[in-house]
């Protein structure tokens, strides 16, 4: 389902790339405006003949995994550092003229903001200066779905932004980390892959930072996007996308000064449920609750009363949903301008609690504003 299309069913009127891989595990104030700004005019494709540049970045992750001798199934993940995944692909010379950087190697279970801020730096510093015409990130895919999203929103370059990972370590009978590495690279330096943001490449399907999800705990085939299907395909021979980049400019914010991001809870909706896991996340000092309702961003009484009363107080309250796709609806289910809650659309729990990070950071604490905010994404 295209994005005008979530925005219609939620009767809301609207008011590049990196290249990141791998699985889970590795000092100036922020502006105030968090205004959405078209992504800065690209250099040059390489000239004819020449090989694109792309630089990878590692941050560890299952791709960087090796297997537990004790354990079938087990792995210790970011083990293997970024010049041994590129020396695991042959021919991986012939697409790009590589470089390698080791960010971190860890698990993407334990990604955290430092990380994201380091990459981010990273990311607009070699884009600044012309070093590469794309960039790969290794990482963990059990959040690789939350460090696209940031990126998405804090490289404000047209070059491509992939991220890549593995569903098998590298020591495996079948690992597909080779093949999706080779994948990526192959993305980052399409010229067709400027002007898409950050991207997801796994399993020869390219998929958007925004709708991406993971959706099985072992499968190969576990990333999808539910809402929008994915952006296009890659194979040996080519890289295809289904349709030209979006002429709507990225909602892009400067990359933080420092970490932590302001802290944001999510807050599980289930049945029986009484408000204290929102009176946990007030009393720890969230300055942002999201909820993962059922349905269409629903909760319990309970719990709806006391989002609300936190949202008078100036807490900012997102509502999104537990469910694996759809859009939450504004002023459906819920009556939000009474409630005073922001409608999350189409974005699910983790993401809608980095967006909401990014414009608190940025000094946005306007429930009105914020809901144009996360139309615009």
């Amino acid at each position: 389902m295209a994005r005008k299309t979530l925005l219609r069913l939620a009767g809301l009127a609207a008011c590049s790339a990196v290249l990141v891989a791998g699985c889970g595990n590795d000092s100036s104030d922020p502006p105030a405006a968090s205004s959405p700004h078209a992504a800065d005019p690209a250099h040059e494709a390489p000239a004819a003949g020449a090989l694109p540049r792309v630089t990878i970045l590692a941050t560890g992750g299952t791709i960087a995994g090796k297997a537990n001798a004790n354990s079938a199934v087990g792995y210790t993940a970011g083990q293997a550092s970024a010049q041994d995944l590129i020396d695991a692909v042959p021919g991986l010379d012939k697409i790009a003229k590589l470089d390698a950087v080791q960010v971190s190697n860890i698990g993407s279970q334990d990604m955290n903001d430092e990380v994201w801020l380091a990459l981010a730096t990273k990311i607009n510093q070699i884009f600044a200066e012309d070093r590469a015409d794309g960039i790969v990130v290794t990482h963990g895919t059990d959040t690789i779905e939350e460090t696209a999203f940031f990126l998405d929103h804090v490289v404000a370059s047209d070059k491509p932004v992939v991220l890549v990972g593995s569903m098998r370590p590298a020591t495996a009978l079948s690992a597909d980390g080779p093949a999706n590495l080779r994948s990526g690279v192959q993305v980052a330096a399409a010229p067709a892959a400027r002007g898409r943001g950050a991207m997801v490449v796994l399993n020869d399907t390219i998929h958007g930072a925004e709708d991406v999800t993971k959706s099985n705990t072992t499968s190969v085939q576990t990333f999808v996007s539910p809402n929008t299907g994915p952006l296009g395909h890659v194979d040996a021979a080519a890289v295809t996308f289904g349709a030209p980049p979006s002429a709507q400019p990225r909602l892009t914010f400067p990359v933080p000064g420092k970490s932590p991001l302001p802290r944001v809870d999510i807050v599980y909706s289930h049945a029986g449920m009484d408000a204290t896991q929102v009176n946990d996340a007030l009393g720890h000092g969230a300055q942002g609750i999201v909820l993962a309702g059922v349905g269409d961003g629903n909760t319990a009484k309970p719990v709806v009363a006391a989002l609300s009363n936190a949202a008078k107080k100036g807490v900012l309250v997102v509502r999104s949903s537990r469910v694996g796709s759809g859009s939450v609806v504004r002023n459906a289910e819920l009556n939000d301008d009474d409630l005073g809650t922001v409608s999350a659309l189409g974005l699910n729990p983790a993401k809608s609690r980095i967006l909401l990070q990014l414009l608190l950071v940025n000094g946005v604490t306007d429930p009105a504003q914020v809901q144009r905010d996360f139309a615009a994404v």
